[in-house]
């Protein structure tokens, strides 16, 4: 059963999302919220095609990294990895944080792994930022396109509908005119 779901509207294809979370019971005795061990989560995210791109078990304290590949919602959703919570009635809180596009990069660990200065990590840092704009404007062309097509459509639609209607009220006049003549000329009134 799904117990928590987040979406997450991603505008760019190929953008990395990393999120991290923590779970936490509530204990009456301490009358706080603790953390436990054997207690657990299930990530389950989707694509806006609703096909599964992660699905896995974690601890009570983890972090999901994925890529997209399509623009649009994703859906993230978390559940209890266990039944036995519920059987005291046990309060659980989530904290969680999501970090999309360049955010998700822990540019601290890049640095040291890669061995960079700090004036060849913020050009790295830049250069992410340039292709995330860049995707993010691909995505918003694709968009005003896809919207033109759909305004024109209707419009066209619009357009001869309206003269469907138009001429179907000439003939319909045009009908009652001969009809109302040819059935007073039977009457002889005119």
């Amino acid at each position: 059963k799904q117990w928590y779901q987040r979406r997450v509207a991603i505008t760019a294809g190929e953008t990395m999302i990393s999120g991290k979370y923590k779970v936490e019971v509530y204990d009456d005795k301490a009358e706080q919220f603790v953390n436990k061990d054997g207690i657990g989560m299930h990530v389950d995210i989707k694509d806006p095609e609703a096909k599964v791109i992660l699905s896995k078990y974690y601890t009570n304290e983890g972090q999901f990294v994925f890529t997209t590949h399509t623009p649009g919602e994703h859906h993230i959703c978390l559940s209890p990895n266990s039944t036995r919570w519920f059987s005291g009635g046990s309060r659980l809180r989530v904290h969680l944080n999501i970090d999309v596009g360049e955010h998700a990069n822990d540019y601290k660990q890049i640095q040291a792994k890669e061995k960079l200065s700090e004036l060849q990590l913020r050009v790295r840092q830049l250069l992410e930022q340039v292709d995330q704009i860049t995707k993010e404007q691909n995505y918003q062309r694709s968009r005003e396109e896809r919207f033109r097509f759909t305004s024109e459509s209707t419009n066209t639609r619009v357009l001869w509908w309206a003269v469907a209607q138009t001429s179907i009220l000439l003939l319909v006049g045009a009908w009652q005119m001969r009809h109302l003549k040819g059935f007073f000329e039977a009457k002889k009134l005119v």
